[in-house]
């Protein structure tokens, strides 16, 4: 039996899964229910399972056959704030959404579990499931590495894979070496000047006019400060200011979200931004107050490991459903986490349904994006493909894996 044809016979097995996970979502940190229905799709299987403390996270390590290093496979497991727009069947009615797929995920990887435990007695080394939560924004990676997730096996991972679904040609894997996603940054800006009457603004110090200079600056700035071939994205998408048409406000502010693609341009926008914003302030007789938070670091494919992953899954699959991505995405992804201690790839896979005009698909976080589960049992053959293959490089004397 090869790998795609046992993903085959558990794809019913895989699909219920993830209809049970989309129809009840969950937010952030804590998702008891979605937790639950991990441990009782792993219920059998020889794991050594540790749950997170200051998350519900999940940590499975499969042991192989014969002592050997280990990899990493990770699903993330959170849902977003988001109305279910999509009519599916089985659609959320509890105002949150799977809507970045990682329903998906997470039964991809139960999937992989799976498929690499009937093939646990040949694998030189072990297998690490890493089941996570908080990865819209509450860097739920960072929180398991904190917690010992990189030590749960006893060595550091030789490598580390996921794979996140996104709308496209069905059936295609896609990825690029080197930097694959942007890093998320959020900046809160507060303008204090010294309010009073909206008809004597000459006597007021008005905080409102700065804020808006800031605005246009922060985005001039980015044309002027930064190579296109460095891009940086600046969006202020917060603003805020007053209580009354009269009233001249003490205080106005505005939040950003900023995405960099290489440490040098953070290190520039996180001396520049506090700057502007006072000079600017300053120049309006007002003060300027900056929180820069580093979200999400720049997301980084180890070049060795993503030219070996294309290679693996085109052997896999075909080379016909393996791309290469030509520029990085300004998304971010808190994978990166991992990806800073150990070398790995990300790579996404295009879902959309049949008959469904890729081209004008709703994107991720829509409350109106659907994603083929059909595609789990190429998914967890996929991940299930990568493990065993490193783990085997690795063990292959001269490989230079």
């Amino acid at each position: 039996m090869t790998l795609l044809s046992d993903g085959a016979a558990i794809l019913p097995d895989l699909v219920a899964l993830r209809r049970r996970l989309h129809a009840e979502p969950e937010l952030g940190l804590d998702l008891p229910r979605t937790q639950a229905l991990v441990l009782e799709a792993l219920d059998g299987l020889d794991l050594e399972i540790t749950l997170g403390t200051a998350t519900t996270s999940v940590v499975a390590v499969l042991r192989g056959g014969r002592p050997g290093p280990t990899v990493l496979l990770r699903g993330d497991m959170d849902a977003l704030p988001i109305e279910e727009k999509t009519g599916l069947p089985f659609a959320s009615a509890n105002g949150n959404m799977h809507a970045c797929g990682h329903d998906l995920h997470v039964a991809g990887l139960v999937g992989a579990a799976r498929l690499l435990h009937a093939r646990r007695n040949e694998l030189v080394g072990d297998v690490l499931f890493m089941f996570q939560p908080g990865e819209e924004g509450q860097a739920g990676a960072r929180v398991m590495i904190e917690e010992g997730l990189l030590d749960a096996s006893g060595t550091l991972p030789i490598a580390a894979y996921g794979i996140h679904v996104v709308p496209g040609p069905r059936g295609v894997f896609a990825t690029r070496p080197g930097t694959l996603m942007a890093g998320a940054n959020h900046i809160t800006i507060q303008v204090h000047g010294e309010g009073g009457h909206g008809s004597e603004p000459e006597r007021a110090h008005d905080p409102v006019p700065a804020v808006a200079e800031i605005v246009t600056a922060l985005n001039v700035m980015v044309t002027r400060r930064f190579s296109v071939f460095d891009p940086v994205v600046v969006s202020v998408t917060k603003l805020s200011a007053g209580t009354a048409f009269n009233i001249i406000p003490d205080t106005a502010s505005l939040g950003a979200t900023v995405r960099t693609l290489s440490r040098e341009s953070l290190a520039v926008l996180q001396t520049e931004i506090p700057r502007l914003a006072s000079s600017i302030a300053e120049a309006h007789g007002c003060r300027a107050e900056v929180d820069f938070e580093v979200v999400y670091p720049v997301t980084v494919n180890d070049g060795a490991r993503t030219a070996e992953t294309v290679e693996r899954l085109g052997e896999l699959f075909g080379p016909h459903r393996v791309a290469q991505l030509p520029d990085p995405l300004m998304g971010s992804e808190d994978f990166s986490f991992v990806l800073e201690r150990v070398p790995g790839t990300f790579v996404f896979l295009s879902a959309s349904p049949e008959g469904v005009d890729h081209a004008t698909a709703a994107a991720n976080h829509s409350p109106r994006v659907v994603f083929d589960d059909g595609l789990l049992a190429d998914q967890a053959a996929a991940l299930a493909h990568l493990a065993i293959r490193a783990l085997a490089a690795d063990a292959t004397p001269g490989s230079g894996s």
